[in-house]
């Protein structure tokens, strides 16, 4: 069975097709993208413009079609921050519904953090024990902690690269030793009060980090290559860390673009990223993570396909029904 997963994030619109089966892991097909930065297509009021809206609803489109071409039997799709936090993001949901036929689920954050952990816990399996899961996006970091299946605790502030960067980082091509305190300050306050969540879920016994900016910071510490396949062991302490980020402070996007692991269109927003993460790691006293291939997507995927086992209805959109005969 073919499935797909639409991702509207911050930074991009993401489309994932696996080839799953009941008691299989799910194996990667296809993959279809588009950095559309969603959150710079908003105005002062946080509404995104019709510019923004629409090439978001070209996307869909574009991914349904390649869904349909590529034999999915359904579409998931799901939007996060960028969606739930924008002014009009109601109204955006409807456009996008009524050109494409898709209809993206808004998710909570916290409903992210969980989702997230849900597919880190399927990845490591029980014998790990206790597992903390970070997860930065470009809109808000989500962290969770927990034994089963599914987090004890869930939680999302926001402190997303994108966000981080645009607020504190933006004004200039290398960030200011200034700036660069304010936002340490801000990142700081912010988390304190979801550390002290967090930390009621008990001590880990292995600390996660997901998403892209968190692959590359790995990767800048010292990580093996996307290349060398996801079974690779990737590791980030928090020493390498903490070094890394103080020579990003002194280098200029073009120059951070160069670091490996890092693309162009994220060489802006990573030193914002390295310090939401060196500050969570420093406030839970977290010496040593792991890299997660899975996250999010896989999430929605794994929990997609423990549903088609058991039986339970799903609401889901078929895609071969959205293109008109």
């Amino acid at each position: 069975m073919r499935l797909s997963v639409l991702d509207v994030g911050s930074n991009t619109v993401h489309l994932l097709l696996l080839d799953v089966y009941p008691g299989s892991k799910p194996e990667p097909y296809a993959s279809h993208k588009m950095a559309l930065r969603l959150v710079e297509h908003q105005d002062e009021q946080g509404r995104i413009t019709d510019h923004g809206r629409d090439l978001l609803t070209a996307f869909v489109i574009e991914a349904r079609d390649f869904a349909v071409d590529h034999d999915a039997e359904d579409l998931l799709a799901f939007a996060t921050s960028a969606i739930r936090e924008a002014a009009n993001g109601a109204d955006v949901l409807d456009h996008v519904q009524s050109r494409s036929g898709v209809t993206l689920t808004e998710i909570s954050g916290d409903q992210e953090s969980a989702i997230t952990f849900y597919a880190v816990r399927r990845w490591f399996g029980w014998g790990v024990g206790r597992i903390m899961d970070f997860d930065i996006g470009g809109g808000s970091f989500e962290m969770a902690v927990g034994t089963n299946a599914l987090p004890t605790v869930a939680t999302s502030v926001p402190l997303g690269a994108g966000r981080m960067y645009r607020t504190f980082l933006g004004s200039s091509d290398a960030a200011s030793p200034a700036d660069v305190k304010k936002l340490r300050r801000h990142v700081r306050t912010t988390l304190k009060p979801a550390v002290e969540k967090v930390e009621r879920g008990g001590r880990p016994d292995l600390v996660v980090g997901t998403s892209k900016t968190f692959r590359s910071l790995a990767r800048i510490c010292g990580a093996a290559p996307s290349a060398q396949g996801p079974y690779v062991p990737r590791t980030m302490h928090a020493e390498d860390l903490r070094l890394w980020t103080r020579r990003m402070e002194a280098m200029t996007v073009s120059e951070r673009a160069q670091l490996p692991g890092v693309s162009e269109h994220r060489a802006a927003q990573v030193l914002a990223g390295a310090i939401v993460a060196e500050t969570a790691m420093d406030m839970l006293d977290i010496g040593t993570l792991r890299i997660s291939p899975w996250a999010l997507r896989e999430g929605l995927i794994l929990r997609r396909l423990d549903r088609l086992t058991t039986g339970a209805a799903i609401h889901t959109v078929n895609p071969k029904n959205l293109v008109a005969k």
